[in-house]
């Protein structure tokens, strides 16, 4: 298997015997202020299309009236800001509240489709595979500390590419998951930092909002587990975003939090992995310039479905391709067989995701994204809509009560098999997704069977492919929702933008979105 060529450009080493906490907060300074380098327009881009998929997902969640998103929000806006704070402003309103109520709603809002960018903190070439999960939830956090600092649009671009830096590179360096912390722990870490940088904290401030939330604030997977799942799975990134920009904010008014926290023995780093020699168990490696940043290992979704799934997704796009006369004849599926790899196989394919009831649990159901594909399939075929990524894509009707419902799901499910793949396939992760999908059929026999590593929207796919597919789901989620698709995609280039404006960019109308 190949290793991809790694974007080139600057980097900072922050080496485990030293102290990390306030590395990053250093490196928080230098990156926005002190010392800031070019960074490649490649990045720039992608950091754009990230940002605007997140707003999309945001803004059909709020303008469906999704649960979590409307409760933190309607909280926000009844919380007006602290004295001295310019506060931060929700999605769909202009009115000022309390900043980190605002961040909570709006990154709330973002996570809830489950819909926007994954990273599988994985660098081979430098030999940091963790492969801890993360995704692309807290650019709220950057335009709050934006709008309070009163920075432009380049500066606020500089400061989310920190948020993404920070949280990407300690997923390659120590798996939460293992410990059964949630991912968005490294989130709260790198918006701690990068929010109390943002507005002028010195490296001791800094140091100490990483300190108050790497002491206090650690969610456990708890959320996750279960049968069913319930709004605390999507709303996590949300409630640790909310506390790192509290921390940061406490730090800033003095505050003293524990120092050297990555170092500490007793914080959850060397409690976990422990390090005899007094070290922090990993070095950590951040970029500084051109395009040496971990955005460029990160991953698009071009629907409503959990990542781990992109790989049987794009297995059942390929077997369309191959015979797109099996959308005509589901009723001839015998059998669908999925080889998957860890930890996709105990995520996606625990047997009590096999009769989702809530969709939270649907959306992380390998069966049931299967299952309702191959519907979409056959709505298409009789349509006359060529099937592929456009006609296929799953939206948030797919996982309605009704769809979730529906016997023709059931029955779809009742014939598939999902198995772990085995050595051969876990090899292949992170690097890759790595699923097979063969189907027999009664009258077409056997169909696909192939194995996919790299389904589209994945960071080693065809970008430019992916871009287009990205573009649309955007404009598919948004549709309805605001008056012009094209306008807010406009409005959302973050390049360019004064601070004025960048303080008020959320700050747009959300049909079925209470104003505020």
């Amino acid at each position: 298997m190949t290793t991809p060529r790694q974007p080139a450009g600057e980097t900072r080493l922050l080496p485990a015997d030293t102290n990390q906490a306030r590395g990053l907060a250093e490196h928080a300074i230098d990156f926005l202020f002190r010392d800031p380098r070019p960074v490649g327009p490649a990045t720039l881009g992608l950091l754009e299309r990230f940002h605007l998929d997140s707003v999309g997902c945001g803004v059909s969640a709020l303008g469906l009236a999704a649960n979590a998103p409307t409760v933190l929000r309607r909280e926000a806006l009844a919380t007006p800001p602290m004295a001295g704070s310019r506060g931060g402003i929700c999605f769909g309103s202009t009115r000022r509240c309390l900043v980190e109520r605002a961040v909570a709603a709006n990154a709330s809002a973002v996570r809830e489709w489950d819909s926007n960018g994954t990273n599988f903190g994985y660098d081979a070439a430098k030999g940091r595979t963790a492969g801890e999960f993360g995704h692309n939830d807290y650019y709220p956090v950057a335009v709050a500390a934006a709008g309070e600092a009163g920075l432009d649009g380049h500066q606020t671009l500089r400061l989310m590419l920190l948020i993404d830096e920070i949280r990407g590179r300690l997923a390659e360096v120590f798996a939460l998951r293992n410990y059964a912390i949630d991912h968005v722990h490294h989130g709260a870490v790198a918006c701690a930092a990068a929010y109390a940088a943002a507005l002028g904290g010195t490296a001791e401030q800094i140091e100490s909002a990483i300190g108050i939330v790497v002491a206090h604030y650690v969610p456990y997977r708890a959320i996750r587990a279960g049968h069913q799942l319930s709004d605390s799975k999507g709303a996590s990134a949300a409630l640790s975003s909310e506390v790192a920009v509290m921390s940061a904010r406490r730090a800033l008014a003095g505050f003293l939090g524990p120092r050297d926290v990555f170092r500490n023995p007793l914080a959850l780093y060397r409690k976990n992995e422990p390090c005899p020699d007094g070290t922090s168990p990993f070095d950590l490696e951040l970029g500084v310039g051109g395009d040496a940043f971990a955005i460029h290992s990160m991953h698009f979704k071009l629907g409503l479905y959990e990542h781990q799934s992109a790989g049987a997704l794009q297995s059942l796009v390929d077997v369309f391709t191959a015979q797109p006369s099996l959308a005509d004849d589901l009723d001839g599926i015998r059998s669908l067989a999925v080889r998957i790899y860890e930890p996709a196989y105990s995520i996606i394919a625990d047997p009590a995701k096999r009769t989702p009831t809530t969709r939270q649990s649907a959306d992380h159901s390998l069966p049931y994204i299967l299952a309702r594909t191959l519907l979409k399939a056959r709505i298409a075929a009789q349509a006359g809509v060529a099937i592929g990524w456009e006609s296929l894509m799953l939206l948030p009707d797919d996982y309605s009560d009704d769809a979730i419902r529906d016997p023709a799901v059931a029955r779809l499910i009742a014939n598939m098999t999902i198995v772990h793949g085995g050595p051969d396939y876990d090899a292949r992760y992170p690097a890759g997704i790595p699923t097979s999908v063969t189907i027999e059929h009664e009258s077409l026999g056997r169909l696909g069977g192939g194995l996919v590593t790299y389904p589209l929207g994945h960071a080693r796919a065809d970008a430019a492919r992916t871009a287009e597919v990205v573009d649309l789901k955007f404009d598919r989620l948004v549709a309805g929702v605001v008056d012009d698709p094209r306008q807010l995609r406009e409005r959302m280039k973050v390049a360019g933008k004064s601070p004025a404006e960048i303080a008020e960019l959320y700050a747009f109308p959300i049909h079925g979105c209470d104003p505020g």
